[in-house]
């Protein structure tokens, strides 16, 4: 068996971990420690497996932390993306009444 451990810090641990979880596969573990920092462990069968999955772990931290950061830095506001307008009563009814 094959291991790898990720150790990231930042700012909002927990967000970032909750923004990697739909990624993450069944090989992998991630968690936030008491200090703050995000853990992912990877576990493969085999040294091309294992290096596949970091390399796409790796590309998915790097968009998560964008992301994250992005919707931290004032980027959203009220709650609402800023690309997506105010959501109204109106857009969730349902129009066969």
């Amino acid at each position: 068996m094959r291991r790898a451990t990720i150790r990231t810090d930042h700012d909002d641990p927990d967000l970032l971990a909750r923004a990697l979880e739909p990624d993450n596969t069944a090989e992998m573990e991630t968690t936030v420690e008491d200090d703050g920092t995000l853990v992912t462990r990877i576990e493969r069968e085999t040294t091309s497996g294992l290096h596949s999955t970091v390399d796409d772990y790796v590309i998915n931290l790097d968009v998560a932390i964008d992301v994250t950061a992005d919707a931290t830095d004032g980027n959203v506001k009220h709650g609402q993306p800023t690309d997506a307008g105010p959501a109204s009563d109106q857009d969730h009814t349902n129009n066969n009444e």
